[in-house]
C-alpha cells in the first residue's frame, strides 16, 4: 500500500484549509501512557522514509522525526497510566488524541494569527475504525491509515518516538523491568520480571498480566 497525500488533497479540494493526521502509540501495553501524535504537513517533500512506524527500524524513526518537526505542525498528547486505569484505554485513547490535536492547533493560531472563525475549515484524518470527541471539527476515519495516509504516517512517527523515549527515561527509574527494550509491552521477559518485582507504580492496574 503506498503512502501519499492524496487524503489530505481531497479534503483541501473540498475546502478545508488544515487537514490533520491522527495516530497513537501505547494502547498494548501493561505499563506507561498512551501517547497521541497530530500532524499537519507543510510539505510533503521529505528525504528520509516515511511510514507506518512499526514497520521502521528506531534509527529510521528517530531520524524521521526530526524532519517531521520541520515540515510540519505537530501535536503531542500523553495520558498516564493512572488515568487509563481510571476508565478505560479506549477513551484515554481518544482523550491523547484529542489533546495533541487541541494542542497542534494552539501553535497553528499562533503561528498564523488565526482565530476562532477558522474552525469550520479544519478536517481530521484519524488512523483507525473509530473516534470519539466533542471537538467542534469533520473528522474521518481510516483503516490502516498508518499504511496509506502521509499526515498520519508521520503521525505514528512522532508519537512512537515520543512514547520510547519516555520508557527510556522509566528504564533507569525501574532497571529491573527492562523497559528500554520491551516498551512495556507484555514480552516474556516483562511478565517475568513483573512476577519476580511486582507492579512498579507506572504499571496499568486494569491490565492483566496473562
Amino acid at each position: 500500500m503506498e503512502i501519499d497525500t492524496n487524503y489530505e488533497n481531497e479534503m483541501k479540494a473540498k475546502g478545508f484549509n488544515l487537514v490533520i493526521g491522527v495516530d497513537e502509540a501505547g494502547r498494548g501495553p501493561l505499563a506507561g501512557p498512551v501517547v497521541a501524535a497530530a500532524v499537519a504537513l507543510k510539505s510533503d517533500q521529505f528525504q528520509f522514509t516515511i511510514r507506518d512506524s512499526k514497520t521502521m527500524s528506531p534509527k529510521q524513526r528517530e531520524e524521521a522525526f526530526d524532519e517531521i518537526y520541520q515540515n510540519a505542525y505537530v501535536g503531542i498528547g500523553v495520558i498516564s497510566e493512572s488515568v487509563i486505569d481510571r476508565g478505560n484505554i479506549l477513551d484515554a485513547t481518544f482523550l491523547a488524541m484529542t489533546n495533541a490535536i487541541e494542542n497542534l492547533i494552539a501553535q497553528f493560531t499562533v503561528d498564523v494569527g488565526r482565530d476562532q472563525s477558522f474552525y469550520h475549515d479544519i478536517c481530521l484524518l484519524i488512523d483507525g475504525n473509530l473516534f470519539r470527541t466533542e471537538l467542534p471539527y469533520v473528522y474521518r476515519t481510516i483503516v490502516r491509515g498508518d499504511q496509506s495516509v502521509l499526515s498520519i504516517a508521520c503521525a505514528s512517527i512522532i508519537a512512537k518516538v515520543t512514547r520510547d523515549r519516555i520508557l527510556n527515561v522509566y528504564d533507569q527509574v525501574f532497571p529491573e523491568y527492562g523497559f528500554k527494550r520491551h516498551k512495556g509491552y507484555p514480552t516474556l521477559q516483562h511478565k517475568q520480571a513483573i512476577e519476580t518485582y511486582g507492579l512498579s507504580m507506572i504499571h496499568r492496574r486494569t491490565f492483566k498480566n496473562s
